[in-house]
C-alpha cells in the first residue's frame, strides 16, 4: 500500500518542526532573515535549476514551451496570468508553485495574516511585538498552507476578497475608526504565500478593480480604510481565451498589472497525451500502451476535426475519461465473461463515443452526427496506430487465415481465449504480440488485444471482412 502525499507531509510537519525556534528571540539569534515571497520563490528555483532537480512535477508536454516562459516571469518577480483552453493543465501548473516555496516558515502564533515575527504588519501584531518583544511566540507553517485558490464567479465580492467591516467586533465594543474592526479577505491572508485566482475574466469588473491596489501599491481598502498593508504576495491567474471576447474579460488596467502572459496548449506530441493519460487516469483494468495510444490519436483527430468546437477546446480530461471508460469496459466484460485478469482489447474502444460525446461541443449543423463523427475518427486513430505498430509486418498470412476459414469472433461476452483458438498457429501472432511488447507466456488477454488490434487494421484497410450485431462482431 502506498502512503499518499498527504500522509507523508504530516509525519513531516511533526518530526521537522519540533526542533524550531518558538519565540522571536529564538529566531533572531539563530540567524534567520526575513525574504519576500518572490525572492523566495526565486532562489529556491535557482537552486533547482542548478543541481539539475525538477520543480515541475507530474507536468507534460510544457518543457520547451511553457515552463521556460514559467521560469522567466518568476525569476523577474512577476504576477502572471496562465492563458489556454480548458484541460490543458493550469490550475495543475499554478499547484506546483507550492513545490518552490520554503518547506517551513515561521509566523507569529495567532496572526490573522501570517505575519513574519520579526516584520509584523497588522496593528494587532504590532502592538503584540512592541509588548512582548523576544518573547513573541512563533509556529511554523508548512508551505502548503501558504498556496490559497479562489474560483472566480460572478458573485465573488470585494469582501470575500480583500475585506470587510466585522460587525461582530464592532459590537464587541470596537469603534468604526479601528482599523480592527476590519475581517480580513482572501488577499491580505495570503500575506507571504501565493494566492492563485482561476477564470479571472469571469470576475466582475468592479470586483477586479479592487486587485488593483493590492497588486501595485500593494495595500488595500475597505470601506472608507486606507490600511497601507505590505502585503507580500504572488498573485497569479488563469483564463480562458474564449473568455476575453463572450464571456467577460480582463479589464485593461488589471491586465497592465501582471507581468508575464503564458500561453499554455495541449500535448504537441502523442507520447506525450500518453504519458498525461498514463499519470492522471485511474484504470480500473488493464489497458495496454497501443489502446492508450489510440485514445491519444482520437483526442488528436478531435482537436483538428472541423466538426468540433475548437473554441471550446477538447479537454485533456477528455482524454483521460476515454481511457478510463475503456478500463471501465474491460472490467464489465471479464465479470460477465468469468474472464481474468481482465484486459481490454480493442472492442472496449466501441463504448468511448456512447459515454463521452457530451464532454463535446460540436460546430452548428452536425446535430444528429455526433456518434457518426466520433466512430469515423476513432476508426482512423485506430488505423493510424496499427500502421505505426505494426510498420513493415506482413500481416498477409493472419487475412489469409481468416478468409480461409478460420472466422474469428470477438465481442464483449467472447472469451480472450476462444478468440484466439479460433485461428491456427500462425509465426506472425508472435511477432503481432511482440510489437505490443507481449510474450507468449503473458496472459492470453494481452495476446488476444494485440491481435484484435491487428484484425481490426486489416479490417479497416479491407483486406478482410467483418459483420457485426449488437455484441458480437465476426472477421471473415
Amino acid at each position: 500500500m502506498s502512503t499518499s502525499p498527504a500522509n507523508v507531509r504530516s509525519v513531516e510537519r511533526v518530526t521537522v518542526s519540533s526542533a524550531l525556534p518558538r519565540t522571536a528571540g529564538e529566531l533572531r539569534a539563530a540567524g534567520h532573515l526575513p525574504r519576500s515571497v518572490k525572492i523566495e520563490i526565486r532562489e529556491n528555483l535557482l537552486t533547482a535549476l542548478r543541481t539539475g532537480s525538477n520543480p515541475w512535477p507530474g507536468i507534460v508536454g510544457f518543457d520547451r514551451t511553457v515552463i521556460p516562459q514559467l521560469e522567466r516571469a518568476l525569476l523577474a518577480g512577476h504576477d502572471f496570468v496562465l492563458l489556454g483552453e480548458r484541460g490543458q493543465g493550469k490550475t495543475r501548473l499554478l499547484r506546483t508553485l507550492i513545490g518552490l516555496l520554503d518547506e517551513w516558515t515561521p509566523v507569529i502564533e495567532g496572526s490573522e495574516l501570517g505575519e513574519h515575527p520579526l516584520e509584523p504588519i497588522s496593528p494587532e501584531s504590532k502592538r503584540r511585538a512592541a509588548e512582548l518583544g523576544d518573547d513573541l511566540p512563533v509556529v511554523w507553517r508548512h508551505r502548503d498552507e501558504r498556496y490559497a485558490e479562489k474560483l472566480a464567479t460572478p458573485d465573488t465580492s470585494v469582501g470575500d476578497l480583500v475585506g470587510d467591516v466585522d460587525p461582530v467586533k464592532v459590537a464587541q465594543g470596537r469603534s468604526l475608526g479601528d482599523p480592527e474592526t476590519i475581517h480580513y479577505g482572501l488577499l491580505p491572508r495570503s500575506h507571504r504565500g501565493i494566492i492563485a485566482i482561476n477564470e479571472l475574466p469571469d470576475l466582475a469588473e468592479r470586483i477586479q478593480v479592487s486587485l488593483l491596489n493590492v497588486m501595485e501599491e500593494r495595500d488595500i481598502q475597505v470601506r472608507g480604510y486606507t490600511l497601507r498593508l505590505p502585503l507580500d504576495v504572488l498573485l497569479v491567474a488563469t483564463a480562458n481565451p474564449e473568455d476575453y471576447t463572450n464571456r467577460g474579460r480582463i479589464i485593461t488596467p488589471l491586465k497592465d498589472r501582471f507581468g508575464a502572459e503564458i500561453r499554455t496548449h495541449y500535448p504537441l506530441e502523442i507520447a506525450a497525451e500518453v504519458d498525461l493519460v498514463r499519470q492522471e487516469a485511474e484504470l480500473v483494468a488493464e489497458v495496454g500502451d497501443h489502446l492508450v495510444e489510440v485514445v491519444a490519436r482520437f483526442v488528436r483527430h478531435l482537436r483538428e476535426s472541423s466538426s468540433v468546437d475548437q473554441r471550446s477546446g477538447v479537454s485533456a480530461r477528455f482524454a483521460v475519461a476515454a481511457a478510463e471508460t475503456v478500463a471501465a469496459s474491460a472490467l464489465r466484460r471479464s465479470a460477465l465473461i468469468g474472464e481474468s485478469p481482465a484486459v481490454a482489447r480493442p472492442v472496449d474502444l466501441e463504448s468511448v463515443p456512447e459515454v463521452l460525446r457530451g464532454k463535446l461541443e460540436f460546430e452548428a449543423g452536425e446535430e444528429g452526427r455526433e456518434i457518426e463523427i466520433l466512430t469515423h475518427l476513432l476508426r482512423r486513430s485506430i488505423a493510424d496506430t496499427a500502421r505505426s505498430t505494426f510498420a513493415g509486418l506482413n500481416l498477409k498470412s493472419l487475412a489469409d487465415a481468416v478468409t480461409d476459414g478460420h472466422p474469428v469472433a470477438t465481442g464483449e461476452r467472447v472469451h480472450a481465449g476462444d478468440m484466439l483458438a479460433a485461428l491456427p498457429e500462425l509465426p506472425v501472432l508472435h511477432e503481432v504480440a511482440a510489437r505490443v511488447g507481449v510474450g507468449p507466456k503473458d496472459p492470453v488477454g494481452r495476446i488476444a488485444s494485440a491481435v484484435e488490434l491487428a484484425l481490426e487494421s486489416l479490417y479497416l484497410t479491407r483486406h478482410i471482412g467483418k459483420d457485426s450485431d449488437d455484441d458480437r462482431s465476426v472477421y471473415g
